[in-house]
């Protein structure tokens, strides 16, 4: 270290850049998700959520895009799962995504109450824990799972691109 101190901006302007996230998991008696496509995005499906805007921590974020995706209002949540993303080969930045449990839905009032936005997303489906493999890209899936478990188990997760990083199996 050599001692010389920059003013703060100078400081911060000179740390890392990563985004956050924020998504929301919500389930049916089933074990079912709900799965949005978007319209972006026509190969993969993925959970209502998005980045955060600025001045807003992860909870508001996770609110406020469901809110704006699918017209649901929620009240509260539990976080299930921290997972960092790693920079990628194409230029995205690190990514920390926060997932937090909606609660519960019903295929009726999913069918009565969802109101996609239609600029962002072209259908929904609750769809089960066999078939997130095939629907999502595989950090996605991953993390699914990962927040089944957690549900089941009361716990929160913390994952590196959907992985356990404690696991010494991965």
């Amino acid at each position: 270290m050599s001692g010389v101190r920059l003013p703060p901006a100078e400081y911060y302007a000179g740390l890392p850049r990563n985004i956050t996230g924020a998504g929301v998991i919500l389930h049916d008696e089933h074990g079912r998700f709900l799965l949005v496509r978007p319209s972006y995005r026509a190969d993969t499906w993925e959970i209502p959520g998005g980045g955060l805007d600025e001045g807003e921590n992860p909870w508001q974020a996770a609110r406020r895009e469901v809110e704006e995706e699918t017209g649901l209002r929620l009240t509260h949540g539990r976080l299930l799962a921290v997972d960092w993303v790693p920079a990628q080969p194409d230029g995205r930045p690190a990514l920390a995504n926060f997932l937090f449990d909606g609660g519960r839905i019903t295929q009726e009032h999913a069918e009565q109450h969802l109101i996609l936005q239609a600029d962002e997303l072209t259908e929904w489906r609750l769809a089960a824990p066999h078939q997130w493999d095939e629907l999502m890209s595989p950090h996605m899936a991953r993390r699914l799972h990962a927040c089944a478990d957690a549900l089941r188990t009361g716990t929160t997760a913390y994952l590196h691109h959907g992985w356990n990083p404690f696991d010494p199996s991965h």
